[in-house]
């Protein structure tokens, strides 16, 4: 079942690192409160990445806007209340209000601006984000994706084929990558966390073993040379993103064969991942509960923290 707004930054405070959990903590006082106290001194801006593509970053899920003579598309959309803010970051480089909004999944540091960009634009998506974001009360018809496939789709836009590709079961069970091809540039949504451990969303059905297939599904598939927007953390390339596949890879074994071997949750979480991982655990996921999230994927009993 989808989780309303309030119960998915419920879920962000119990996991983010210390800068997301002052934001998300007062979360049900509702839309105003977040503006006037959250984001008040989060700024919005953007880089050139190749050709007509951008990234932008503020707080949440970094944005792709790629900008061009068919107007402008973006990729994700942070929180609702930096909306006005990603205009005028857009305009800044040239672009206009968004034509096309593509979400990569549903989460709302991702979609919480589709309100505000959904009544000019038309936001796309995979099938199963409009079915949990309509699972939310609180947001309105213009919020949900009024496009959606099943698998894959190609966009022609800003003289670039544009491939958003479905990653099942992955960090959850609606999530896309968006390969801008002419532009040799794919946004990777919350399907990368630069350099740390990602969130993996069991509960919207996500899976540890479903990431790591994708991840190596896209890193068979894409070019050396791509340029990597992550769902979170700064630019990056096929290498950085390999890297991440690798401690995946790496950390779940671990998990697996201290399983295997009969040890319980706390041992496992008092042992660690070695000195190797310390420096992962420093981002948005602890150590402790990114091996929770091993342990629970592969079908362990995770003790309660």
């Amino acid at each position: 079942m989808a989780r309303t707004r309030n119960q998915h930054y419920r879920l962000l405070a119990i996991c983010a690192a210390a800068v997301l959990l002052a934001l998300l903590a007062n979360s049900a006082q509702g839309a105003p409160a977040i503006d006037a106290d959250r984001f008040k001194d989060t700024k919005v801006t953007s880089q050139p990445v190749a050709g007509n593509v951008h990234m932008l970053t503020g707080a949440g899920g970094n944005i792709a806007a790629s900008i061009g003579e068919d107007g402008t598309l973006i990729v994700d959309n942070q929180f609702a209340p930096l909306a006005k803010r990603i205009l005028r970051a857009i305009n800044k480089i040239d672009g206009d209000q968004p034509k096309l909004v593509v979400n990569t999944h549903y989460h709302f540091d991702h979609t919480g601006g589709n309100e505000a960009f959904g009544t000019a634009g038309t936001i796309i998506a995979h099938d199963n984000v409009r079915v949990r974001l309509a699972g939310d009360p609180d947001l309105t018809r213009a919020a949900m994706p009024t496009v959606t496939y099943d698998d894959d789709l190609r966009l022609h836009f800003n003289g670039d084929a544009i491939d958003l590709i479905h990653l099942p079961a992955g960090h959850t069970d609606g999530d896309s990558v968006v390969w801008f091809r002419g532009a040799n540039v794919i946004h990777m949504g919350d399907h990368y966390f630069r350099d740390t451990f990602p969130f993996v969303d069991l509960d919207s059905g996500g899976s540890v073993e479903g990431y790591i297939a994708n991840l190596e599904t896209i890193v068979r598939l894409v070019p050396d040379d791509i340029q990597v927007i992550p769902g979170h953390g700064t630019l990056a390339s096929l290498p950085d993103l390999a890297r991440t596949l690798d401690m995946m890879r790496r950390t779940n074994q671990i998990v697996r064969k201290a399983l295997a071997d009969g040890q319980n949750a706390d041992a496992m979480v008092t042992a660690g991942l070695g000195a190797q991982w310390s420096s992962w655990g420093q981002g948005f996921i602890s150590e402790e509960r990114w091996i929770r999230t091993l342990i629970r994927s592969a079908g362990g009993v995770v003790a309660t923290p």
